[in-house]
């Protein structure tokens, strides 16, 4: 029990500290993070380069292409710009995995107490926020430290050692991972706790990249419900987001093992916890490579299944 609880609230902080974080970031660009969104999108590159560096900065893909759907419910963006920088996204979303397997959490309470110390001494509204941001991730960090330390004991775990095993089975793996983000509404979450338990060597390679495989596909969630009550064109937006992450699933599944031996390799001696981390990146932009040249006809099909709604003449009807 006492695993358990410390486990919650590890994650507890990690999804609370990830929340506030992309909160406070975006507080604390103001309309830049909007108006940096809409100034380059002026073609697929510039969109994709926007949206990588946009998530890099928020932290969270999913408050990204959130905000790019609303940024097209708006008309400010168009559904084929919009595409570009979901797949930035994809791809800036593993910057956070890097930093997790660079196991820098034991450090965390040094950043929050920096925080700390420029929040008392800050005079102004930016270097107020600035050290809000300080303190959210080094509670980040820190939650995902407490989740690290609480799961050693489950190394001696028989049941915890064959449900880790189950996981090397690629669908058994997905679906773990897919559920579990879909629980806890973070794909970032989902892929902290593997690089955890990488770190302990409580779970394979395989299987680690076969949850990472389903965390794809439960960030979709949140997206797919921030497109209720939307125009037709933000709508697309979402489903371009779940078509991307679901045929890059499939697309994984059916070479897993290539992909798997592609990452061992790449990786050479690397710790098991960055070979997560580089298969993470290694996914994401192979699905955006996989993409791009496809990017014009994939908008086209979308046009035709969902066309957007004709707009009513403002000219009177002529009477007779």
């Amino acid at each position: 029990m006492e695993i358990i609880l410390l486990v919650l609230g590890g994650l507890g902080l990690f999804l609370f500290a990830v929340n506030m974080l992309s909160a406070t970031l975006g507080d604390l660009l103001g309309d830049k993070a909007r108006h940096t969104i809409a100034k380059y999108v002026s073609n697929i590159f510039t969109s994709i380069l926007t949206g990588l560096i946009v998530t890099i900065i928020l932290d969270s893909s999913s408050a990204v292409i959130i905000l790019t759907i609303v940024l097209v419910n708006a008309r400010v963006l168009t559904f084929h710009q919009a595409m570009g920088i979901v797949m930035g996204a994809n791809v800036g979303t593993t910057f956070s995995s890097q930093l997790i397997a660079l196991d820098i959490g034991k450090y965390a309470p040094l950043v929050m107490v920096a925080g700390v110390l420029l929040g008392l001494f800050s005079r102004s509204d930016k270097l107020s926020k600035t050290a809000k941001a300080l303190i959210y991730f080094g509670i980040l960090f820190f939650g995902l430290y407490t989740m690290e330390r609480s799961v050693e004991p489950l190394r001696d775990s028989d049941t915890f050692t064959t449900l880790m095993e189950q996981m090397n089975n690629p669908l058994k793996g997905t679906a773990a991972g897919a559920f579990v983000t879909l629980i806890i509404q973070s794909s970032s979450a989902t892929v902290g706790i593997v690089i955890t338990l990488a770190k302990k060597g409580m779970i394979e390679l395989p299987g680690a990249l076969a949850v990472m495989l389903g965390a794809e596909l439960g960030t979709c969630a949140d997206t797919l419900v921030a497109t209720i009550r939307s125009n037709r064109q933000a709508i697309k937006t979402g489903l371009f987001h779940l078509g991307f992450n679901l045929i890059s699933i499939v697309l994984g599944l059916i070479f897993f093992r290539p992909f798997v031996e592609l990452v061992a390799n790449i990786s050479g001696g690397a710790s098991l916890a960055q070979q997560v981390a580089t298969g993470h990146v290694l996914f994401n932009l192979a699905g955006v490579l996989l993409f791009l040249p496809f990017v014009k006809p994939i908008a086209r099909a979308l046009d035709w299944l969902v066309p957007d709604k004709p707009i009513a003449s403002m000219r009177s009807p002529v009477t007779g």
